[in-house]
């Protein structure tokens, strides 16, 4: 087998031995414990970001059986798969449960226990599997294109032949002492981004119910409000509904901006000269939809939870020529605002609960563009809508700096998984 890029050495400066390749069955064994008499309440997923954790927190709701006393029930520090591929783990997700002592787990995972006395960090195991590098071994055993519901078809026994990459047990602690520390720091970073985010949508919440209001330069107080209907706030604008198939990266052509950069990838405004905005396909007439400019809002409606309804204001179009594409709704505003207010005012909870009672699905929630525009839009003067926006972007800034730092963090962990894991 061949060798990591990045190798350890002994205290006393000497080389590790060689790896070796075991196969999963000589480390652990699986885990088929069912949760009886609902031993626990707490209904396990895997994040491929966070790992295990508990459904209500991750998605907001309980997606699991409410009698789990089928599921399998795992301890603190056992392992499960996920067959289950998403964008970036074409292979599922290997994951440790560290966040409870105990959890249940859905019988479609792979649960799966260390054996005692293998020579195998646990640690190291957890590192191991970040890395993806076991993606090769699930390729072999799974059935080319056989997929259901979303799950890959990997055979239990099959599973348990894959090899693993075992170095000596010294070697492996200083793998994982290593890219713990990287985790932690991670983690701090990771909480400095949900504080700031908080801090945010505290801000928000404060500035739109009005419960704080801003004054004039002068001392004196800003105008009542108006409340004013969608329809009367802005005109719509038509959209193509193309299918990432139909994009493509190639320069010159026109710019797309899909509902899944709207939820994923986008604060509450766009800027076009600085984000990687999809192209459109050359072949594709694009004269039938209408262009984007500065100051328009694309709305997403639809999304797979209660973040249908999102926003993002556009700015800095300059000369490119954009469309809003699919599962989108375009429009313009009528009257002058304040530079990213709309962005800010229509991503608040302000905003955001007229459109709950709207929303209709269950795994997809949609919004139809006739009850979009039945909610009203709350206008402060524009001084103080530029108060507001310069408020809020001031705080967004910050969020911005924390997750680039963030990214770099984990960046360093993916460069140094990859080193370390041919």
């Amino acid at each position: 087998m061949r060798m990591p890029v990045l190798r350890f050495k002994a205290d006393d400066g000497a080389g590790f031995p060689d790896w070796k390749e075991k196969t999963l069955s000589e480390i652990a064994k699986r885990v088929t414990r069912k949760n009886k008499d609902n031993q626990t309440d707490i209904p396990l997923t895997i994040s491929s970001l966070d790992g295990l954790v508990d459904q209500r927190d991750y998605f907001k709701k309980t997606v699991a059986s409410k009698d789990m006393s089928g599921y399998f029930l795992l301890q603190n520090g056992e392992f499960a798969y996920n067959k289950s591929y998403s964008v970036g783990f074409d292979y599922g997700s290997i994951k440790r449960l560290d966040k409870y002592p105990c959890g249940a787990l859905s019988t479609l995972y792979i649960c799966f226990g260390l054996k005692p006395n293998v020579g195998i960090d646990s640690d190291y195991l957890t590192h191991y599997f970040d890395s993806q590098k076991w993606n090769p071994e699930v390729a072999a055993i799974c059935a080319e294109g056989a997929r259901n519901h979303g799950l890959l078809n990997v055979p239990t026994a099959d599973f348990f032949d894959i090899g693993i990459d075992v170095p000596s047990l010294p070697e492996q602690r200083k793998i994982a002492d290593l890219l713990s520390t990287v985790d932690t720091v991670i983690a701090a970073q990771q909480a400095e981004v949900d504080a700031w985010e908080q801090r945010k949508k505290g801000a928000m919440q404060k500035l739109f119910s009005q419960k704080i209001r801003f004054k004039a330069d002068d001392g004196s107080d800003f105008p009542d409000w108006e409340s004013k209907s969608f329809s009367d706030v802005f005109t719509g604008l038509s959209n193509n509904t193309l299918s990432r198939d139909c994009l493509n990266s190639k320069r010159g052509q026109a710019k797309n901006i899909h509902y899944g950069d709207v939820l994923i990838k986008y604060g509450s405004v766009v800027d076009i000269q600085n984000d990687g905005v999809p192209f459109v396909n050359s072949n594709i007439d694009c004269k039938r939809w209408d262009c984007l400019h500065d100051g328009d809002i694309v709305i997403a409606d639809t999304a797979e939870d209660d973040t249908v309804g999102k926003v993002v204001e556009i700015m800095n179009v300059g000369s490119d020529t954009l469309f809003s594409g699919l599962h989108t709704i375009a429009c313009r505003p009528r009257d002058a605002f304040a530079s990213k207010y709309l962005g800010y005012y229509m991503n608040s909870n302000a905003y955001h609960d007229q459109l709950r009672p709207y929303m209709q699905g269950i795994k997809v929630t949609s919004v139809s563009k006739s009850n979009i525009s039945s909610t009203h839009i709350e206008i402060p003067s524009l001084p103080e809508q530029r108060k507001i926006a310069d408020c809020l972007s001031s705080i967004n800034n910050v969020v911005v700096k924390a997750k680039a730092e963030l990214a770099k963090w984990r960046e360093l962990k993916k460069g140094l998984l990859q080193q370390m894991f041919v």
